[in-house]
């Protein structure tokens, strides 16, 4: 059975959707996107979603063509229309459809698009036993704070971890860890959780936002600083966080078992806070 998607107004099985070879994301990889998770077929992290999209949108001049109240509905309608009930949506807004030129055309209409997929993501084996991680460079651009759909940078970063037998890459520039080719970064030591502070070397992840809102609630402490490789292979514990996964463990880093090679106690138990609230907040 064909899924639906949406494109530009309109509900349409995915065969039968079409975007001209002269869209500027197609040919200038001129847009933003969002991943929304889906748990039990309800939006999770719904504000903030909101909040990074309109701060991407607004990043490169971009307007959504319809308003968020609107975005939500078609999003709900979206994951109804395919019996969706766990998994994620994928939205993207591009410039629009012009002649190919560097400069932003005006008075063009964006383009829309949005899509579901299915994942496991509550009872994920991954979560449970934990992934393998090693340090790919990081060649991205200067402005990562924005999801934009250039991704080509962060693709040879996730090949090349996969070609080495892992489950994620962790960009390093300067010595110091920036992210995940398509997740954040953290490490816990002494009982505190490590992540990079906010700037344009890394995306604002939602999931990050909601982690260091969460942990200091349950007694956890965060501390927002740089790490480097090394001290990430002498963390007590190491985790990974990401629309489709939530919160996955970490068990080794470039070959170094992290602790005693299984998924950490904070780590463990973070993703249950997580999970319980997300579920309730849905």
């Amino acid at each position: 059975m064909s899924k639906i998607v949406y494109l530009d107004g309109q509900y349409l099985p995915e065969n039968q959707a079409r975007v001209s070879v002269f869209d500027r994301g197609f040919l200038l990889a001129d847009g933003v996107y969002e991943v929304v998770p889906v748990l039990q077929g309800r939006l999770i992290d719904v504000d903030p979603f909101l909040e990074r999209f309109a701060r991407s949108l607004d990043a490169l001049s971009l307007k959504m063509p319809i308003s968020p109240k609107a975005c939500l509905e078609m999003i709900r309608t979206l994951i109804a229309k395919n019996a969706l009930d766990e998994g994620g949506v994928y939205l993207q807004v591009t410039r629009g459809t012009a002649p190919r030129q560097f400069e932003f055309p005006q008075g063009l209409t964006p383009t829309c698009m949005a899509f579901t997929f299915e994942k496991n993501i509550l009872h994920s084996p991954e979560a449970a036993e934990g992934v393998r991680v090693v340090t790919v460079e990081d060649i991205r651009w200067k402005r990562r704070d924005i999801k934009s759909i250039a991704l080509l940078a962060q693709s040879l970063a996730k090949e090349e971890a996969v070609r080495r037998g892992a489950y994620e890459g962790w960009m390093v520039e300067e010595g110091f860890v920036t992210e995940g080719t398509a997740s954040s970064a953290y490490i816990v030591r002494d009982g505190t959780i490590i992540t990079r502070p906010l700037s344009g070397d890394i995306l604002p992840g939602i999931r990050r936002r909601v982690i260091l809102e969460l942990a200091p609630r349950y007694g956890i402490p965060v501390e927002q600083r740089p790490f480097t490789p090394d001290e990430a292979y002498t963390a007590d514990e190491a985790f990974l966080s990401s629309a489709t996964t939530l919160i996955y463990p970490i068990t080794e880093i470039d070959n170094h078992p992290i602790g005693d090679g299984h998924p950490g106690t904070i780590t463990r138990r973070l993703r249950e806070l997580y999970v319980a609230a997300a579920l309730e907040w849905g």
